[in-house]
């Protein structure tokens, strides 16, 4: 039990650590939090910092994800306890105790997730977001459209309860994180991949 509370823990304060806050710091560039859409992300920091800072950012959240998960699996937590790692990492992007619990959207943590819980499930979700993205040439449709795929992804590869829950608390919280664009897309006002976008 000790080990469990401990790795929950630890999943949640490595969330918490802000990559793109970090990479634009280490860079020299803008604060992301006071750039275009304010979300401490790889989308924004690539419009306020180019390629190479959103890069490194995106890797940096999938990363956050993917360690914890992937640790907990090492000692061998399953169920229960490998979905409150899971959620905890997630959880610590979307809600960071280092900057004032105000994070980012979860997109790229969230990924890292399903890769760390199984590969199979990273890469269906990935591919969900693509082929949304693509056909629909709106990123935020990608992510929405494959949030809602990602329990169905976890029932059908893992087969467990908890790890299924798991996928439905983030695939509502990503639907929260994105009531903006949601409503953006509503309205036909959601900027296409390729445009100038918020």
């Amino acid at each position: 039990m000790i080990v469990q509370i401990i790795l929950i823990i630890a999943a949640y304060l490595i969330g918490s650590l802000s990559t793109a806050i970090i990479t634009c710091k280490l860079l020299g560039l803008p604060d992301p939090r006071t750039q275009g859409s304010g979300n401490p992300g790889a989308t924004n920091v690539l419009r306020s910092g180019g390629k190479k800072a959103a890069i490194i950012t995106l890797v940096g959240d999938l990363l956050k994800g993917l360690l914890p998960v992937l640790i907990a699996q090492a000692f061998e937590l399953s169920g229960l306890a490998l979905a409150l790692v899971a959620l905890a990492a997630f959880l610590g992007h979307l809600f960071p105790a280092y900057h004032g619990f105000k994070g980012g959207k979860g997109v790229a943590t969230g990924l890292g997730v399903l890769l760390g819980l199984h590969w199979a499930v990273g890469v269906a979700a990935l591919v969900t977001w693509l082929l949304a993205a693509g056909i629909s040439r709106i990123s935020s449709m990608g992510a929405l459209v494959a949030a809602t795929l990602t329990p169905i992804w976890i029932a059908l590869t893992l087969g467990d309860f908890w790890l299924t829950m798991t996928g439905c608390v983030m695939m509502i919280l990503l639907y929260w994180r994105h009531w903006g664009n949601i409503q953006r897309i509503l309205a036909g006002t959601e900027p296409k991949i390729g445009a100038k976008g918020r």
